[in-house]
């Protein structure tokens, strides 16, 4: 009778709280969207800073914007053997040491004299701990807690940063213009902090962790064995994904998708909407509202990654967004009109609506190793965003504004839909031979 009690009370829980309960894959899902959320402090900062550190130091624009390239440069390199450190340490460590090298990053900015430092700070160390916190981290949970819904859950992640940018682009731009940049900065510092008890306590690297299947999956998964050599593993394969057409064909469209978002309007929209004569705080509120919208994309984007040809989505996502570029130097003007908030509507819907199918592309072209491979990817992407963030500054500099970085970013974008609508031929001729 004990033994037959026993045995019942064993296995009748399991069977209701399958009914019941949500599977742990959300909560994890969860948890990363507000750790991206609250990392996504140091991502509002950069375009805000430029007036005020060029106005206290007297730096041009092209060096404040040479240290926005490191950190964005870096932010892109670090995240591939980001994604190998995750697979030998875990996800919770890698990312909670992260967020605290944010922290320290921002915070010391307070004190720095000379533009050195604001290329060790801000550069290096925020660049270093953004990486480790790059999309490459959505992809790694993505792929090890989901095997249905990843092109929805993928759009959700990615969505956290615009969603973090939502949050603090107006609060930051506040605080810079009602009191000064250092109070920025520190809560930076705070907001990345904020989110490390949550990540210890609250992200698990893996279902067999908890003692279930990936969501969606028909069998229980066990959990692998640390990776040991995470950089070599990284660069093994990066040339072996270098060796195939479609890789450069994602790293180039990429590093455009980069050069068009993070690298020009993240950076420049703000400075170069004040040189119209819009207030930095109106400009801010602008970002946000292309964050707001950017979220209803990329979760939209996911969906439809999940249905359509990932690679037909790219085309579409890029051919619009170059568009929209060309037509924003005749927006910018002193006041909010509705032509401008047009815009940003159309702008932020496909803000990183490229991320989803990019993403799907990674996967079934590199199968495992995906999300290395992605984060190589991400690695040109933010390149590309490098290169425009210091380059924007230098034209604003030399032409006294942005219209020429407008243009050639439209131009690039169009570049981009074509590259996209060649992956598959090439990626299929590749899987044929292999």
């Amino acid at each position: 009778m004990t033994q037959t009690t026993e045995a019942a009370a064993v296995e009748q829980p399991p069977k209701s709280s399958r009914r019941r309960r949500v599977h742990r894959a959300w909560f994890v899902a969860a948890v990363t969207f507000v750790t991206i959320i609250g990392a996504a402090a140091f991502r509002s900062v950069p375009g805000l800073l430029i007036d005020p550190l060029h106005q206290d130091f007297g730096w041009s624009r092209g060096t404040i914007g040479a240290a926005v390239s490191v950190n964005l440069a870096l932010y892109g390199l670090t995240a591939p053997f980001a994604a190998a450190l995750m697979d030998r340490f875990g996800i919770r460590r890698v990312v909670a040491v992260a967020l605290t090298v944010i922290a320290v990053g921002s915070g010391l900015t307070v004190w720095m004299t000379a533009a050195w430092q604001l290329m060790l700070c801000w550069g290096l160390l925020v660049g270093l701990g953004s990486g480790s916190m790059a999309l490459a981290f959505a992809a790694t949970v993505t792929n090890r807690w989901f095997t249905e819904r990843r092109g929805l859950v993928s759009g959700i992640l990615t969505a956290a940063s615009a969603s973090g940018q939502l949050i603090f682009l107006p609060l930051l731009s506040w605080i810079v213009e009602r009191y000064d940049w250092r109070p920025a900065a520190v809560t930076v510092a705070l907001a990345a902090l904020a989110v490390v008890p949550f990540v210890w306590l609250l992200l698990h690297d893996h279902p067999a962790d908890v003692g279930q299947k990936p969501y969606g999956a028909a069998e229980f998964v066990p959990k692998p064995a640390p990776v040991v050599g995470a950089a070599r593993r990284t660069l093994k394969v990066l040339f072996s994904a270098a060796r195939t057409g479609p890789f450069w064909l994602l790293a180039g469209t990429f590093a455009i998708c980069g050069a068009s978002t993070n690298g020009l309007v993240q950076t420049h929209f703000v400075p170069a909407a004040h040189d119209h004569g819009m207030p930095i705080t109106a400009a801010a509120s602008l970002l946000a509202v292309i964050g707001v919208f950017d979220v209803v994309g990329t979760i939209a984007s996911g969906w439809f990654t999940d249905r359509f040809e990932p690679r037909r989505l790219l085309a579409v996502y890029y051919a619009l967004r170059g568009v929209s570029l060309l037509f924003l130097p005749m927006l910018l003007a002193p006041s909010v009109h509705p032509p401008m908030v047009f815009f940003i509507v159309f702008y932020g819907l496909d803000w990183v609506a490229t991320v989803p199918p990019t993403l799907a592309l990674c996967r079934d072209q590199y199968g495992e190793d995906s999300a290395i491979v992605f984060g190589w990817v991400l690695a040109s992407h933010q390149v590309g965003a490098a290169l425009v963030a210091f380059l924007g500054g230098v034209a604003r500099d030399t032409f006294g504004s942005y219209d020429v970085v407008w243009y050639a970013s439209g131009a690039l974008c169009a570049a981009a839909a074509l590259m996209a609508l060649v992956i598959r031929r090439r990626g299929t001729a590749v899987g044929a031979a292999a």
